[in-house]
């Protein structure tokens, strides 16, 4: 479906939805989560960031949420959905936000989405505890090629593929301190959550429980 994802935007976001939810139990697209689903809650905050969405790897049929772009390699982790957003898409750049990531602000990506314009630099990703985040990632669209080639070499990490596009063009991927940002005053969260909690991955039907309590609490 590569021409799902086809436009003029310069910048448009993919929820990733190929994982498998061994540890769900059951595909996690669908699970419930505050009154609707994980994916639908995804879909929400790439467009409350402004962002035309699509999803990228689904292996539920999807589309009623959001134009779904199908992963050509399907069970090689999300580093091939990106690849596969990134073929389908005519976009500058594009957000990649994963399908269990409930917690992120649209804030967040909102700022990154402005740095990346601002700096051009290929990757650009945000840090907690002076951690890297992998997600949310703004990815410049010319990065298919080594991304491309890291899966194909059998290196399916995406932050190490995210290293590999910026050292391919003598950078390095950018790391944004959420913290700084904060203290700054030039990033917040809307209910008030600690920035520790806005990159919470729900792989368990307990961190889907304590994951859904917090939004509830801050909403």
């Amino acid at each position: 479906m590569a021409e799902a994802a086809a436009g003029p935007a310069e910048c448009v976001g993919f929820v990733l939805a190929g994982g498998e939810s061994r540890r769900m139990g059951e595909d996690k697209a669908l699970v419930p989560f505050a009154g609707r689903t994980l994916v639908e809650q995804a879909v929400k905050i790439l467009r409350d960031a402004g962002l035309a969405v699509w999803i990228a790897g689904a292996r539920l049929p999807l589309e009623r949420f959001a134009p779904v772009v199908q992963d050509a390699f399907p069970g090689l982790g999300p580093l091939s959905g990106i690849c596969a957003a990134l073929e389908a898409t005519t976009a500058r750049r594009v957000v990649f936000l994963p399908v269990d990531q409930p917690l992120t602000p649209a804030s967040l990506i909102e700022f990154l989405v402005r740095h990346a314009e601002i700096t051009g630099r290929a990757v650009t990703v945000s840090s907690v505890s002076g951690f890297a985040q992998t997600f949310p990632a703004v990815v410049d669209s010319a990065a298919l090629p080594v991304l491309r080639g890291e899966l194909e070499a059998g290196r399916g990490g995406c932050f190490a593929g995210f290293q590999a596009v910026a050292a391919s063009l003598g950078e390095c991927v950018t790391v944004i301190p959420v913290e700084m940002a904060v203290q700054a005053g030039q990033l917040e969260h809307p209910g008030g959550l600690s920035a520790g909690r806005w990159f919470l991955n729900v792989n368990s039907r307990l961190e889907l429980a304590q994951a859904e309590a917090t939004f509830l609490r801050v909403s």
